[in-house]
């Protein structure tokens, strides 16, 4: 099937896989869940799309999603026939290689990406026989950045139909406390209103968005192809004057610095504005607006200077002049009156604007250089590296350069580059009809300068990220990253050294020492976000270098990119798909390159997985891996229950002949009531992270397991099967220090503290000692400090039962319990034959349900005993009482 380039928008290119596009009518779009976990502004995002094609014949079914330019996708799976097909990070080269053996053997293969303003596109299919489904799960991460004073998570929803099954859950965790939070965007809408729910506990937030069919078809964002608009969750979190709030674990570290109560300092601002004949009509008109605005803005100890540039340059002014109401008038007047005609000369626009800044030195403000073009240079000096080394010598890091480009003309590499070099950063405003309402935006980002040269300091910190920063502004955040030396935090000491108005001042803790973060701080995710800012800064820093030292950041780069599972220019994620070996290999697009076809290959990242690294989505195997929520490494979850394929007269059944007919199956399976006296046997996943089958065992009749305990909190999670039904739990207990003991059943959550007892049977959220529990209709979630557990609620045949998923694994290496237990690695060695430890195992291939995912997915595994599978007794794992 040949391919086919389709225009999605303005200068955003796609290479379809398909020359004719799959028909979403013959679709059935059963679930549509987004889920994300944010952990000291660290998101995860998985999104989970289960499909079934209601034809009587194959069809093309497609996944496509948005998500923010500033995350990286760290995994792509589908689960098609009970077989996972994940996607694989190779270095750009291979995956090239790849995609042209795939091109060459007439197969389907393709490239897809495209750009937005806050946004990229996520957009693949696969071919789907009849009446049967796939599940799509696409998980990215990103650190939020705090912009006026508040973090935004940005959600889009875009099922492309309406959905029975649809759900947003987010959860916030901050050890700081959460000062604020509230829900924004096209689907904070009136007519949503009752969908959303919104909770603030202290520390945690939990938002849910659960619109109805009716309410996909009849809000703003909506219509008869379901919703499509973003949901923004907004929030900050509580702060001191001191030195910031820093986490430490496992060798790691991350700073957050951001301190308030600070004397703002006076600035010294020049605007460099493009008159040339290109920004004639409607860009001229928001610049102009836009001005307008940020000159009332300007404070009146602070100075400011106007330069207007075509071919040659004008000023209002030839030096600084201070904020005063006469001259903001006369400025706004000028500011009226710019014309649009000319080339652009943006080298004589820049040095003027050095020079005007240099020969204004005030001690104790802060100075700023913006510039605002929407071309080449054309006039004047027009060779890119000579303005950029002019710009260089004249500025001399005294001050900050910023560069907005307006528009997809504009040459966006060199103004970041040129912005990079000068301690500055460069943005794209984009020709909407709020451009003047983008240019006021970041005029406020850097309206209020706090602090300049900020120097971050760590004794006993190496492999360090950023550490000098020419000025920290109001509602802004710094943040560092690292290693400890030798992992000892005893000779761990950091400081900030800065200037605040004309006075040097140090932040440090003066009296105590950092010591180690004991809660929220889940198995790598430290080091994962050192790695998150290490390949952005060093993607920044290779724009700036050529010949062996650019060779050298780029190889850097690519390692990281590698072992994190990181989307960089450098790596790719190869997807080979189940029908005939289609391979498609996928790239994260670059700003500013406006990308066609094949070029897209060379032009931008890739968001891969890796099999066998060190990275949490990615990482070594999980036991009762969760395949949707797996955020950090180790942190594993119950993956399946199902009862054993057997006959009536319970002998083992053959490996089922048709796995298309599974769930049909299952049902008839499920249908037979055992008898009072039967031993039932329940079924368990041990998923690893790779394409082979998961393992499972069985276990029989009624018990209690312990599913977590951890001494070093004092809690203790219990779970009861019971040998009257073939369903997951009936009950799960937790017990808390607080002598607090809560108990969850499918129709409410019991809790009993000294002579009290409460039952809640309505969705709320509930206190309890040390324990949080946020009840819904389907899923109870709990968190106890650094642990989150969220207990799903299934039915099957009219029986409703729990299911635990373990969100996110205790720090303290003394946690025990069936979820947090390690796998055990297998290979197979041919048909019924497994090597576990050096051993030979005997398997049978069998299958089970995935519930640690709602509805659950139906997977092939091999069947082996409890010791086998875990290498440990079950004793070792039942408790006495629940």
């Amino acid at each position: 099937m040949g391919s086919a380039l389709v225009p999605l928008t303005l200068l955003v290119l796609l290479l379809t896989l398909a020359a004719s596009q799959p028909n979403k009518d013959d679709w059935d779009i059963r679930h549509f869940h987004i889920n994300s976990t944010v952990t000291s502004r660290y998101a995860t995002t998985i999104i989970t799309s289960r499909v079934t094609n209601s034809m009587d014949e194959s069809k093309e079914i497609e996944f496509h999603v948005q998500i923010p330019k500033n995350a990286f996708i760290s995994r792509f799976r589908m689960f098609i026939d009970g077989q996972v097909y994940d996607g694989v990070v190779k270095t750009k080269e291979q995956a090239q290689q790849q995609y042209t053996q795939a091109v060459s053997r007439g197969q389907s293969a393709g490239i897809v990406s495209s750009v937005g303003r806050t946004m990229e596109e996520f957009k693949t299919s696969v071919t789907v026989a009849a009446h049967k489904k796939v599940t799509f799960e696409l998980t990215y991460e990103e650190l939020l950045k705090r912009t006026l004073g508040k973090y935004e998570l940005q959600i889009h929803a875009r099922p492309m139909q309406p959905v029975a099954d649809f759900k947003v859950d987010v959860y916030i965790y901050e050890k700081a406390g959460i000062s604020y939070i509230d829900v924004k965007g096209g689907l904070s809408t009136k007519a949503l209103a009752n969908a959303i729910t919104k909770t603030h506990a202290d520390k945690q937030a939990w938002v849910h968005f659960y619109p109805t069919v009716d309410h996909q078809k009849t809000c703003d964002s909506c219509g008869e192809q379901g919703m499509n608009g973003d949901l923004v969750i907004v929030y900050d979190v509580k702060r001191d004057d001191g030195l910031g709030d820093i986490k430490t674990s496992e060798g790691y570290f991350v700073h957050h610095f951001a301190p308030s109560n600070l004397t703002r300092i006076p600035k010294n601002i020049v605007f460099l504005i493009d008159q040339s004949g290109s920004m004639h009509g409607k860009k001229i008109e928001q610049t102009r607006t836009a001005l307008l605005h940020i000159l009332n803005d300007l404070a009146e100890d602070d100075f400011f200077g106007l330069i207007t540039f075509d071919s040659s340059i004008s000023q209002w002014k030839r030096e600084l002049v201070q904020a005063t109401s006469e001259n903001l008038e006369g400025a706004k007047v000028f500011a009226r009156n710019i014309p649009a005609s000319g080339g652009t000369n943006i080298n004589d626009a820049v040095l003027e604007g050095a020079h005007m800044l240099n020969a204004h030195p005030r001690e104790g403000s802060a100075s700023i250089l913006i510039l605002l073009t929407d071309g080449d240079p054309t006039s004047g000096e027009t060779n890119p590296e000579i303005i950029q080394s002019n710009a260089r010598r004249a500025i001399a890091e005294k001050f900050p350069l910023y560069c907005l480009g307006f528009g997809f003309d504009v040459k966006f590499e060199f103004l970041e580059k040129m912005s990079l070099e000068n301690n500055g950063v460069a943005r794209r405003i984009y020709e909407d009809s709020d451009a003047d309402l983008q240019l006021q935006g970041f005029y406020e980002e850097v309206a209020t300068p706090l602090l300049t040269d900020v120097t971050m300091i760590y004794l006993g910190g190496t492999n360090l990220t950023k550490t000098n920063f020419s000025q920290y502004y109001n509602g802004s955040e710094i943040v560092v990253a690292g290693q400890i030396t030798d992992n000892n935090i005893e000779t761990f000491i950091p400081e900030v050294v800065a200037i605040s108005s004309n006075r040097k001042v140090t932040f440090s803790n003066t009296n105590t020492s950092v010591e180690p973060s004991t809660e929220t701080v889940a198995e790598g995710l430290l080091q994962r976000v050192w790695a998150y800012l290490k390949v952005k800064q060093l993607l920044e820093k290779e724009v700036l270098l050529s010949g062996p030292e650019k060779e050298k950041v780029k190889k850097e780069t690519l390692e990281l990119s590698l072992k994190y599972s990181f989307v960089t220019p450098l790596t790719s994620m190869v997807v080979t798909k189940p029908q005939e070996d289609k391979t498609e290999v996928l790239h994260k697009p670059q700003e500013g390159k406006i990308q066609h076809g094949l070029e897209l290959m060379h032009g931008g990242g890739a968001f891969p997985v890796s099999v066998n690294n060190a990275g949490p989505i990615a990482g070594r195997p999980g036991i009762f891996h969760d395949a949707r929520n797996s955020h950090h490494p180790g942190q594993h979850g119950f993956l399946g229950f199902f009862p054993p394929l057997r006959s009536q007269d319970q002998r083992p059944l053959a490996p089922y002949p048709d796995y298309d007919q599974f769930d049909d199956y299952m049902d008839l399976l499920l249908a037979r009531a055992p008898t009072p006296t039967s031993r039932v046997k329940h079924r368990f996943l041990l998923k690893e992270n790779n394409n082979s089958p998961p393992l499972c065992f069985d276990i029989t009749g009624s018990v209690i397991l312990k599913l977590l305990h951890h001494p070093s909190r004092k809690l203790y999670v219990n779970g009861e099967l019971k040998s009257e039904t073939n369903a997951g739990f009936t009950k799960i207990v937790i017990h808390t220090g607080d002598d607090q003991h809560v108990e969850i059943q499918p129709e409410a959550v019991t809790v009993r503290g000294g002579q009290s007892t409460t039952r809640h049977t309505g969705q709320e959220a509930i206190t309890a000692g040390s324990v949080t529990i946020f009840k819904r209709d389907k899923e109870v979630d709990v968190t106890a400090g650094d642990v989150r557990l969220v207990i799903l609620v299934h039915e099957k045949n009219g029986n409703k039962f729990l299911w635990p998923v373990l969100r996110q694994k205790p720090s303290a290496s003394n946690a025990e319990g069936i979820l947090v237990l390690k796998p055990t690695n297998y290979r197979e060695v041919h048909q019924g034959s497994l090597i576990i430890k050096g051993n030979q195992i005997i398997a049978t291939r069998s299958a089970a349900d995935d519930y640690s995912v709602s509805p659950p997915v139906a997977l092939t595994c091999w069947l082996i005993s409890f010791e086998n599978a875990l290498q440990k007794p079950l004793q070792e794992l039942l408790s006495e009482q629940i």
